[in-house]
């Protein structure tokens, strides 16, 4: 696994560099740079699974780096002393807002999360980054409908027919929904707001009616679940 560090600060640079390195193991190449555009360099190239980012660069708003990490398919924690933007981070998309100054104990529940090896805390993500051919687009979760599994990518139906394409996994995706979205199957995320009734069809198997009257597939494992945010 490649993480970058994006951070201007010297000193601060240095630290995460040194911590990162104490705190994931050999199993992780932590990397760093200072500049907005070697940053951007690095994602275009596909150069990290994980993003450790800053919001004030050298003067420059980190918010326009944000807002094209979270279409990518990894998850991106920031690292800042502006804490009073942490809130529309979390709607962008982030995986976790750490507020400078930070201690090991922080940093390392952080990059848990970011491993994979924690599970956060649902998050008030309100919109999704999408690519599109002119750039990256918002997508607001509420037009939502459901997702598919798409490879290694997910697929966002949307309640007006439009079909978008998300860079991450539904498992990563799954990390960071608010707690309406319910995991119904294996390919399968739905919005509970557009979900109608659940039906029984032969062999024990289930659909969910959604608003527009589609269905979808439930496995076994999730039926009483669906079945207890329904009533």
């Amino acid at each position: 696994m490649r993480l970058l560090i994006v951070e201007d600060e010297p000193l601060v640079r240095q630290r995460l560099l040194r911590l990162c390195g104490e705190l994931v193991g050999p199993g992780v190449h932590c990397q760093a740079v200072a500049e907005l555009g070697e940053a951007q360099e690095r994602l275009r190239a596909g150069g990290c699974d994980g993003l450790l980012l800053d919001l004030n660069l050298a003067g420059e708003d980190g918010f326009h780096l944000l807002r094209q990490a979270v279409a990518g398919a990894f998850h991106t924690v920031v690292v800042s002393a502006h804490a009073e933007r942490a809130l529309q981070a979390f709607e962008l998309g982030v995986l976790d807002f750490v507020p400078k100054p930070f201690s090991r104990e922080r940093l390392q529940q952080a990059l848990q999360r970011l491993l994979g090896q924690a599970e956060g805390a649902r998050r008030s993500l309100r919109q999704l980054a999408v690519w599109r051919a002119r750039g990256v687009a918002l997508v607001e979760l509420s037009e939502v409908l459901c997702f598919r599994a798409d490879g290694e990518a997910s697929e966002l139906r949307l309640i007006d027919g439009r079909v978008e394409l998300h860079a991450k996994s539904l498992e990563r995706l799954a990390a960071l929904l608010p707690g309406e979205f319910l995991r119904c199957h294996r390919s399968w995320i739905v919005n509970l707001k557009q979900a109608r009734r659940l039906h029984v069809a032969s062999g024990s198997r289930y659909t969910l009616e959604l608003s527009d009257g589609s269905e979808l597939p439930v496995g076994r494992t999730q039926v009483e679940a669906l079945r207890a945010r329904l009533l």
